[in-house]
């Protein structure tokens, strides 16, 4: 049987079950933007941070979600199946958000290139597209596409690319153990590949030349700005002109790009507003005990 058909919420889609949580939705007030985008969440893989995407997800909300590709991992899923209920769970909390009226984009990417054959169709009210133009509250014109295409070893070394793929799952399954030993100590969420990535000056070279060729390409279909993922690398500054976004990953970095009512964007780095909000309840419980 196909990895990508035993998926629980595929047998499930059509007989309208979208309060089948493992972990409960989150009741209370929610933070609220006008567009999120999340990528590179890898859901069926072991690496996934599904926790900590599902806090986020529980705690804000928008107009618009832009899921920009990589969101479920066709290629491990099709060497190994593994989809534990948390996986399921951030899936109908996004069908959920469609349902609710949120306005849910899908842009697959490379790992979850399967789905690109159902460009133009929607899917549990979700739209699949390969590409899309968003306008922002300030009127700033944004390419939103996943960025394998701009990536030269996806598209000249399809072998490495699969090679690297299996270097880049051992690390994550490493920063799993890590951050396991972190929590137990009482240590903070912490990115063991992220932080070995930017001390390695190829990997440092590759990511400035990615983000500048995608601006690039940007720029030559005539919009004020890019938003991507793939790389793993959430960042937020100006090329040549162009303003250059990405959102980052749920598997190390944990983070999202957001937009603000005014247009203001922001990258949100969560284990960050994690810390924050416990510190915030810790002091209120000082308060209460003093």
């Amino acid at each position: 049987m196909n990895a990508i058909t035993r998926l629980p919420f595929l047998a499930e889609l059509e007989e309208g079950a979208d309060d089948r949580f493992h972990i409960p939705e989150r009741e209370g007030q929610r933070r609220r933007y006008r567009t999120i985008w999340i990528s590179d969440i890898h859901l069926g893989t072991r690496g996934c941070n599904a926790a900590m995407l599902i806090d986020f997800l529980d705690n804000v909300d928008s107009d618009t979600i832009y899921l920009v590709g990589d969101i479920i991992d066709g290629w491990r899923l099709k060497r190994r199946f593994y989809w534990p209920a948390s996986h399921n769970d951030v899936v109908w909390r996004l069908m959920k958000r469609a349902k609710r009226g949120t306005r849910v984009v899908y842009i697959p990417g490379n790992h979850d290139e399967m789905f690109r054959q159902f460009t133009g169709m929607s899917f549990g009210g979700v739209e699949i597209r390969r590409k899309a133009i968003h306008t922002t509250a300030d009127g700033r014109k944004l390419l939103v596409l996943h960025g394998d295409e701009f990536d030269t070893i996806m598209l000249a070394h399809r072998w490495l690319a699969f090679v690297g793929d299996a270097a880049y799952t051992t690390l994550m399954r490493l920063n799993v153990v890590v951050n396991a030993v972190r929590q137990k100590m009482g240590l903070p969420y912490w990115s063991l590949s992220k932080m070995a990535k930017h001390k390695v000056k190829n990997a440092v070279s590759f990511i400035s030349r990615f983000e500048e060729v995608v601006a690039h390409e940007a720029g030559t279909r005539g919009v004020d700005g890019v938003v991507c993922g793939h790389i793993h690398n959430a960042e937020m500054r100006e090329i040549d002109g162009i303003d250059y976004y990405n959102d980052g990953d749920w598997v190390e970095g944990c983070t999202a790009l957001v937009e603000h009512d005014d247009g203001r964007m922001e990258v949100l780095h969560w284990a960050d507003e994690i810390a924050k909000r416990e510190e915030r309840e810790q002091d209120v419980r000082a308060r209460m005990a003093a």
